[in-house]
């Protein structure tokens, strides 16, 4: 990845290229596709402190405590590796950053690679920290310039959302040059960083005020986009739904949410008393539609059947008119062992031994399919032991 005025990059390179461009010195993940290429990408760049972690808490914590220490950095992990740290995420919103900090979440619809269809925009509703989602790999370099000056200016991780078809499709794009980041020295402040009772109950109290300040700032936000062609028919939608709404009706009316939460209100309500019929399109769970709910506003949502399984530009259509998503035929070829792997060994003995094996998440998990037929549990990272015991 030499700096050129031109690249052909995915959205997982081209996030990691704007995590460089602006100055990131530090970043660490735990492997899991479709986030796995994002780290991989930021240790090309001797700039970047590029670390595998044994698990994504760690990862959060070591990448947490860069930032404190005055490094704008990055943390990346998939769907579910983001469950595993929920536990830092939650407290590090109370006590915020020092330079800029990232935490990038790779969700996974239509499960490619992965055992649930998690939406980690709820997460961050959760969490209480900003979502930024972008909607092709050049936003997503874009948007890290976004990402980092809003942790900055509000002293707070922000989540930078992307999904599988955004991660691993790829797109021309400008690149630019390395901007270095102002440093942030570590300065000792118990009240700020020590989360016993009193002080967790003051930087709550500051957490909401602080999500007020930026509830009026993602108002202006230039990541919200209303583009009004007609008053007949708009679209509310966000990452990859976004374009295929375009796709499917390039003379309708949009309101794009690259910065979703919290919540541009204003700027949503004044979209939708423009046009007569406004239409929510996403992927997995209605976050959008419960947001204009409390509006009050009026609109078409999705039918409950687009809420399993990936959305494709086919179904927009049907959402317009209220249809159910068709019925869709499993036809993918099944995975094998890569020839040579070990584990099929491992397997085979295990299989003539007749014994019950409780599996964990990886290529291993093969092991469960035919001829094998050798593994019978598989929850999560680490339930293999759990399970066993």
């Amino acid at each position: 990845m030499k700096d050129q005025r031109l690249a052909f990059l995915s959205g997982d390179e081209a996030l990691a290229r704007g995590a460089w461009e602006q100055g990131a010195e530090f970043a660490a993940s735990y492997p899991g596709t479709p986030a796995t290429e994002i780290l991989e990408c930021l240790a090309r760049f001797p700039e970047v402190d590029a670390q595998w972690s044994v698990n994504e808490k760690v990862a959060f914590e070591t990448a947490l405590a860069s930032s404190i220490a005055g490094k704008r950095s990055v943390f990346s992990a998939k769907h579910v590796g983001f469950n595993v740290a929920m536990d830092p995420l939650m407290t590090a919103a109370y006590t915020g950053v020092g330079a800029g900090f990232v935490a990038v979440s790779c969700d996974d619809p239509g499960l490619h690679s992965s055992q649930n269809e998690q939406d980690n925009r709820l997460l961050a509703r959760i969490a209480k920290i900003p979502l930024l989602e972008p909607s092709s790999p050049a936003e997503a370099k874009d948007f890290m310039k976004h990402a980092f000056t809003i942790s900055e200016r509000f002293d707070t991780p922000v989540m930078v959302r992307l999904t599988t078809r955004i991660a691993h499709s790829k797109q021309d794009m400008k690149l630019g040059t390395r901007r270095a980041a102002a440093r942030r020295d570590f300065k000792a402040d118990p009240e700020k960083y020590v989360m016993v009772p009193r002080n967790a109950l003051r930087r709550h109290e500051l957490l909401e005020q602080k999500l007020a300040r930026m509830q009026r700032f993602c108002e202006r936000s230039p990541l919200n986009k209303a583009e009004i062609r007609n008053t007949k028919l708009g679209f509310l939608a966000s990452g990859v739904a976004y374009l295929y709404a375009r796709e499917a009706y390039p003379d309708a009316s949009f309101f794009k949410l690259g910065f979703g939460f919290p919540f541009p209100e204003k700027k949503v309500r004044e979209f939708c008393a423009r046009v007569k019929e406004v239409v929510v399109v996403e992927e997995l769970e209605p976050f959008w539609e419960e947001h204009l709910r409390m509006l009050g506003v009026r609109f078409k949502a999705r039918h409950a059947s687009f809420r399993v399984g990936e959305l494709r530009p086919e179904h927009i259509a049907r959402i317009v008119k209220g249809r159910p998503r068709p019925p869709e035929a499993v036809t993918s070829r099944k995975p094998v062992m890569c020839p040579g792997c070990p584990h099929r060994l491992v397997f085979t003995v295990l299989k003539k031994l007749k014994l019950l094996v409780t599996g964990d998440i990886g290529c291993y998990t093969l092991g469960a399919a035919p001829p094998l037929s050798a593994l019978h549990t598989c929850l999560c990272m680490g339930s293999g032991i759990t399970f066993f015991e």
